[in-house]
């Protein structure tokens, strides 16, 4: 996994027009940006080009409005947020002609153009004229071979950015030589998305948790009833294949043992813990049980690293359906503080657990990524980094 990055020279940047990838696909209701932690993860970059005297047009997306305009997913709400100048169109290069050292410009949702998630020679080409460089600091889209983050770095000169530089760092570091015993915690909805990360945190890790939904059809495969819940009926031959994989590299497995169900999956729904034995058809499982949390903290306390991805219930549903996701963090968070613990999470709703646990600040390293965190330590590269590397 590792590898050099080209970063740069920041010294050299005076004057010079930087095309510079963030990721701001940050969540917006009636205008107002409810989490502004992806922004502030690359203000580092920012203010160090600003300082240079670098003249910075920011390219971003929001969302997947699928290569067609669309208001509500404008990113202009970041500009207003970051007090910057807002460039409506991303291929209209008037605003460069007026910049001056150290100005920082905000451009139009790049996926506003269907030339951006296709990676289309002639989109990356037209989005790369005028500049002199190109800096990647998006790396929660850098499993994604875009326009804006392959296309162009294989037009201009092109760099990593401070926040893709310290992402590759950190989970380089922890997953290449882990002080052990190394622990990984993998919740979310389905196993259908994460079956290369499990088979390759099961060939690397001491302890491999699932729970949540993906819990319940690695339950499903070994007999448990499933109830009116969400599961994989069609990955039961994957689950058991990544449980021989398990076995086979003396890596102890771990599933539920208890959930929280409800009669319908409402946030409203009165909470029932329940063995995998005692569940029915008709129970709706929302949550991973208390047993469960009290086995995985016990395994958090036996650790030395671990590693988290996929919350166990619907943690943003508050403190009854969130009840082991946030038990966990907790336990994390406290064991970290403590010095006896090097924790590393990632993905959005996994963070926002965190967050409403209130213990972020206790994490060792937080990931801005989800999928290209996953990725990331399955295949020890993506394609927009592997385009940076010297």
């Amino acid at each position: 996994m590792e590898m050099k990055l080209r970063s740069v020279d920041y010294n050299s940047v005076r004057g010079k027009y930087v095309l510079l990838r963030v990721d701001f696909n940050v969540q917006i209701e009636n205008g107002k940006i409810l989490d502004t932690f992806r922004i502030e993860q690359s203000m580092p970059t920012i203010n160090k080009l600003r300082d240079a005297g670098a003249r910075v047009a920011i390219c971003a997306h929001l969302g997947r409005p699928g290569g067609v305009a669309s208001p509500e997913l404008s990113l202009r709400p970041v500009s207003d947020y970051m007090k910057i100048p807002f460039v409506a169109d991303c291929l209209d290069k008037k605003f460069m002609a007026g910049m001056r050292d150290g100005d920082i410009v905000l451009m139009e949702n790049v996926r506003f153009y269907a030339g951006e998630e296709k990676n289309d020679a002639e989109f990356a080409g037209a989005l790369a004229r005028g500049f002199d460089l190109f800096i990647n600091d998006a790396f929660a889209v850098a499993h994604r071979a875009a326009a804006s983050t392959v296309g162009v770095a294989k037009i201009l000169p092109a760099f990593a950015g401070e926040l893709l530089r310290t992402e590759v760092e950190n989970i380089s570091r922890i997953m290449e030589n882990p002080k052990r015993p190394l622990l990984a915690i993998v919740g979310g909805a389905k196993v259908s998305g994460k079956i290369g990360v499990l088979k390759t945190l099961c060939k690397l890790a001491d302890t491999v948790i699932v729970g949540g939904a993906i819990g319940t059809t690695f339950n499903y495969a070994c007999g448990a009833n499933p109830g009116n819940s969400l599961y994989e009926p069609d990955m039961v031959a994957t689950a058991r294949e990544i449980m021989d994989i398990a076995a086979a590299n003396n890596c102890k497995f771990l599933m539920p043992i208890d959930k929280g169900v409800g009669a319908k999956f409402e946030k409203t729904a009165k909470r029932e813990n329940k063995s995998l034995d005692e569940i029915t058809d008709v129970d709706v499982i929302i949550d991973d049980g208390p047993k469960t949390a009290d086995r995985n903290i016990d395994e958090i306390n036996r650790a030395t690293t671990v590693v988290w991805n996929g919350t166990f219930g619907m943690a943003e549903w508050g403190a009854v359906w969130g009840e082991s996701s946030f038990r966990v963090a907790r336990a994390i968070a406290e064991r970290t503080a403590a010095g006896k613990l090097v924790s590393i999470v990632g993905g959005g709703e996994t963070v926002a657990a965190v967050d409403a646990a209130g213990v972020r600040g206790d994490i060792t390293y937080v990931s801005t990524g989800g999928g290209a965190f996953l990725e990331f330590i399955e295949k020890g590269t993506l394609p927009a980094i592997e385009v940076l590397t010297i």
